[in-house]
């Protein structure tokens, strides 16, 4: 299938097909091939695309936050080009560009920044909010700006187990959940 390079009417066609399902938003970039690559399982909640998809390589069982932006290039040659000086050589092109891969089981957070030339995983999360700006270790959760190592997803994994030990089983049981995380809340009036 061939699509229109148009962003921004790209976005509007997978928003309005995927009905804010975001496997199925998933499932469409892979079946129209938007990216360079995406594999299989996962989810994307983002409604924008990258100015250059192609440089963006997703892998399998990756799951990516609402307002995600990949951000495939900057304009830096754009200003270096209109100095003429010696000392800041500017080429030929208004923009450089650079690729970012996301490796298999990474989960990316909200309004989280990927920029050119990194690569994700595996096996990591990226906190929300962060900026990626160099690449992220295998295992490793990062964030802030610029984002950091600041644990490991085996420690975050077993942190979850047991907790998961402790809380109710079914996520509609009101009472349940009202015990579990308000039992111990003391409200001031």
């Amino acid at each position: 299938m061939r699509l229109m390079k148009n962003n921004a009417v790209l976005s509007m066609l997978l928003m309005l097909c995927s009905r804010g399902n975001s496997r199925k938003r998933a499932d469409l970039l892979r079946k129209w091939k938007i990216f360079h690559h995406y594999g299989f399982g996962g989810l994307y909640q983002p409604f924008n695309l990258p100015s250059e998809p192609k440089l963006v390589s997703i892998g399998n069982n990756v799951s990516i936050s609402a307002n995600v932006r990949f951000i495939t290039h900057d304009v830096i040659q754009s200003m270096l080009q209109t100095m003429d000086n010696p000392d800041y050589p500017a080429g030929r092109n208004g923009f450089y560009m650079g690729k970012i891969e996301v490796l298999d089981n990474v989960v990316i957070g909200a309004n989280a920044t990927i920029l050119y030339n990194t690569k994700i995983g595996p096996n990591a999360l990226v906190a929300a909010g962060s900026v990626v700006v160099k690449d992220v270790p295998e295992g490793a959760i990062v964030g802030g700006n610029p984002a950091k190592v600041i644990g490991s997803l085996s420690d975050l994994a077993k942190r979850r187990a047991s907790a998961e030990d402790k809380r109710p089983d079914d996520r509609n049981d009101e009472v349940a959940l009202d015990e579990y995380f308000w039992a111990n809340t003391v409200l001031k009036k």
